[in-house]
């Protein structure tokens, strides 16, 4: 007998799977969080946070944000892999609120003091893991255990983030340490949707070349990748990071073409995987350079590469192709679905662009931060009708 995707639950249907709040209310903390960032930056705003503007804005994208939409992700996938029952209901509302209770004290950490703001910040991702192990653990998923490395990595770089900020006044290698656990969950969780769902659409609409299955050259991939960002987060400016970072620039360009995407150009909820990919040798090249010249590329340069472009990039993908496949919805870009597309890759060109060097224009910081706003604000007004309603039956 299958097992039922669901539990017997008469609650909200905001609350009948995780992906339903945690994308909902990311998206629109992404959107509102850079609709305040820019008044922060230039002096015009003020909030009562012990961070200094950048790493209040920094901190909320890598930790506030960003870990929403992967609880949300994850919380979808591993009942899949596991075959157990979704966490719904009352249990969900609890981790909801935690996760709410950390932008709160974060963005109040000036008031309540920056200890009190740490230990109820880092008390989301630390639940998250606890709950995913467990999940994981009860039903022999042993394969799967490996995703919880990231995200016990991406806790201590929150709890160190919070005592560099304070201690030092600025953050600086828990900014790093961040990238590096999420840019392993994406090679991780990437390499694995993002080759599934090309052959799936190659098979049906382009008969021919396939995805490469993974095999040790993805493996190799990974683990130099990994050490490149290891190295990089501890001496970001040296010439072992540089020649890590360039290996694994071209390692990853030569994965990325191996899941053969040139060739399904033609559907949007494929192709943007790809072209979110693309950022993650971006990313490696663009440190590489930043490693061995800083004269030429500004280490800010590859962070935003990483960030608001693999990260920004991929998280709105998946959330637009959960999102639909899971409320019942066609399975296809629609015109609001590629105008956030198009907004997100923008975006993140125009934020990398302006990261790249001293004195770079204005107007693109701004422009960065207004197509960023329209992705995230815009997926939040498309698909909050479908998040918060029961799931459509097609067909």
């Amino acid at each position: 007998m299958a097992i039922p995707r669901l539990k017997s639950y008469a609650g909200p249907a905001i609350l009948t799977y995780g992906f339903r709040p945690f994308f909902l209310f990311g998206a629109i903390w992404s959107a509102l969080s850079i609709l305040l960032w820019l008044p922060l930056f230039y002096g015009w705003l003020e909030l009562s946070t012990a961070f200094a503007p950048v790493d209040w804005h920094v901190h909320e994208m890598l930790f506030g944000f960003l870990p929403a939409i992967v609880t949300g992700f994850l919380f979808t996938a591993v009942p899949n892999w596991t075959g157990r029952m979704p966490i719904q209901g009352r249990p969900l509302l609890a981790l909801v609120l935690v996760w709410f209770a950390g932008r709160i004290a974060v963005t109040c950490s000036g008031v309540i003091g920056w200890l009190p703001a740490m230990l109820i910040d880092v008390a989301f991702l630390l639940s998250i893991a606890v709950v995913i192990g467990i999940e994981i653990v009860a039903g022999s998923n042993w394969r799967n255990l490996k995703t919880l490395v990231p995200l016990v990595v991406l806790s201590l770089a929150n709890a160190g983030f919070h005592l560099e900020a304070h201690y030092a006044g600025l953050s600086d290698y828990s900014r790093r340490a961040a990238i590096l656990a999420i840019v392993t969950l994406i090679m991780l969780i990437g390499g694995r949707i993002i080759p599934s769902f090309t052959r799936n659409w190659l098979a049906r609409e382009n008969p021919g070349r396939l995805p490469a299955p993974f095999d040790r050259l993805d493996a190799a991939a990974m683990i130099l990748a990994v050490a490149a960002l290891a190295t990089w987060t501890g001496a970001p400016q040296s010439m072992p990071t540089a020649g890590l970072m360039a290996l694994a620039a071209l390692a990853h360009t030569a994965r990325l073409w191996r899941w053969a995407g040139y060739r399904a150009l033609r559907d949007p909820l494929v192709a943007v995987l790809h072209l979110a990919y693309l950022f993650v040798p971006i990313g490696f090249a663009l440190a590489a350079v930043a490693a061995a010249w800083p004269d030429r590329v500004l280490p800010a340069a590859p962070m935003h590469a990483f960030g608001a472009g693999a990260i920004g990039t991929m998280t709105l993908s998946v959330m637009v192709r959960a999102s639909l496949g899971h409320t019942g919805q066609r399975l296809a870009a629609g015109p609001g679905a590629r105008v956030i597309f198009a907004a997100i890759f923008l975006a993140a060109i125009l934020r990398v662009v302006a990261a790249s060097w001293l004195g770079a224009p204005a107007w693109l910081l701004e422009a960065a931060g207004l197509t960023w706003l329209v992705a995230f604000g815009g997926f939040a007004v498309l698909f909050a009708p479908a998040l918060v309603s029961p799931r459509r039956t097609i067909g």
